[in-house]
């Protein structure tokens, strides 16, 4: 499993365009918004024939996203490999 925060900057009057367009990338939620910010908080798991890179390189490259920052990661890949 692996799954991301991002914070989105982009100007409030975009805000449903983005949003549309976060609905079709695979495994993106949005969760929140702040239009006195201009910041979207959103979410990227992974899933079955999709990759969470693939889907923040999307995030990113949106139009009208001005910035993404990662503001969480996390990854159980490899934990079955650690020893005690």
């Amino acid at each position: 499993m692996n799954i991301a925060s991002l914070v989105v900057r982009a100007k409030p009057e975009h805000f449903t365009q983005l949003e549309a367009l976060y609905r079709g990338i695979p495994g993106v939620e949005v969760h929140g918004r702040c239009e006195e910010s201009g910041h979207l908080i959103v979410t990227v798991e992974d899933g079955e024939g999709y990759a969470t890179t693939d889907s923040i390189l999307a995030v990113s490259t949106a139009g009208h996203a001005l910035s993404v920052s990662l503001a969480y990661e996390y990854t159980d890949e490899g934990l079955g490999l650690q020893e005690a």
